[in-house]
């Protein structure tokens, strides 16, 4: 597993698999987020197996797809409110980045943009494309 802290509670991975909960779960993590569609993923792997994984393991699930491009204000409340339910947390799509847009989107208003953008490239993730989004958002909240 390739985990990527982007505070003390909350991790980012590229996708994984459900033999790796429990060792989240020893880890520590109490919540698992799956922002990867069903449409991207095998059954093998879809949300009710990664759902019951997750179970398994103790953990609670939050199954909050996110399709490339399709940000709504919903899913990034819906993030946002997964994340400070419990934790530590650990959020997975395909590579990370999705998860780690969703949580650069929760922070807008809360921490300057440009430190937002300065976390993610620490964790490797490049989130500068929609630094104008999230200065938007804080300006909104403001």
């Amino acid at each position: 597993m390739d985990l990527r802290q982007l505070n003390p509670n909350l991790a980012v991975s590229p996708q994984i698999m459900p033999e790796d909960v429990p060792a989240l779960a020893e880890a520590g993590f109490k919540v698992l987020v799956n922002n990867r569609p069903d449409d991207e993923v095998g059954p093998d792997i879809d949300h009710d197996v990664m759902a019951q994984a997750a179970a398994d393991a103790g953990m609670s699930y939050h199954y909050l797809p996110f399709h490339p491009g399709q940000i709504t204000p919903d899913l990034i409340s819906d993030f946002g409110t997964a994340v400070e339910a419990g934790g530590p947390v650990i959020a997975y799509c395909r590579s990370g980045n999705r998860c780690t847009v969703l949580w650069a989107l929760t922070q807008a208003g809360r921490v300057p943009a440009s430190e937002i953008v300065e976390t993610a490239a620490g964790a490797g993730y490049d989130i500068s494309g929609i630094q104008p989004l999230i200065e938007s958002l804080a300006s909104r909240k403001g």
